[in-house]
């Protein structure tokens, strides 16, 4: 009898999984990028939300300048272009290494299930993740030093006059 149940498809792969220990054991190794994906969340709504302020604040001066409201604005723009552009490498790569570490979760249950070793599968798309998400936050960090950076300028043009500013560079 239990030889015609081994012909049945699919029933190795239930006996294989049906250890609660070995279900226990993969959740447990999942935990660390399922923590990982959570910061990467996070990481990515600050990411978003300097996005979305950057983008914004490129609209309201462009719309000012259509009605020649702008100004002085507009030397703003090339900065916050910069701005966008880092801001969106970062959230694109972030994303990215949301994707990948969602599949070493993945990778982490399906292995439960197969006989085929995936642990040099694994570790590579960690490391992909980490590398990706290294990156995002190299653009991310660009990003915050050129709004330091436009910020810094324009609070020595605010206390000395853009002039001033100029003259005090030349006699340093």
């Amino acid at each position: 009898m239990t030889d015609v149940l081994l012909l049945i498809p699919g029933l190795e792969l239930l006996e294989r999984t049906s250890s609660s220990i070995r279900v226990q054991n993969v959740v447990q190794l999942s935990m660390a990028p399922a923590f990982l994906l959570a910061g990467i969340g996070a990481v990515m709504n600050v990411m978003t939300n300097r996005l979305l302020w950057v983008a914004n604040k490129i609209e309201r001066i462009l719309a000012a300048d259509e009605k020649k409201e702008a100004g002085d604005l507009l030397a703003e723009l090339p900065a916050l272009e910069q701005r966008r552009i880092l801001a969106q490498r970062a959230v694109m790569l972030s994303t990215a290494a949301a994707f990948t570490i969602s599949i070493v979760i993945m990778l982490l249950f399906v292995s439960a299930f197969v006989k085929t070793p995936l642990g040099t599968f694994v570790a590579f798309t960690w490391m992909l993740t980490m590398g990706l998400l290294m990156a995002g936050l190299a653009f991310f960090l660009q990003e915050t030093r050129t709004a330091a950076r436009r910020n810094l300028e324009r609070m020595k043009e605010r206390h000395y006059g853009p002039q001033d500013a100029d003259r005090r560079e030349e006699g340093s």
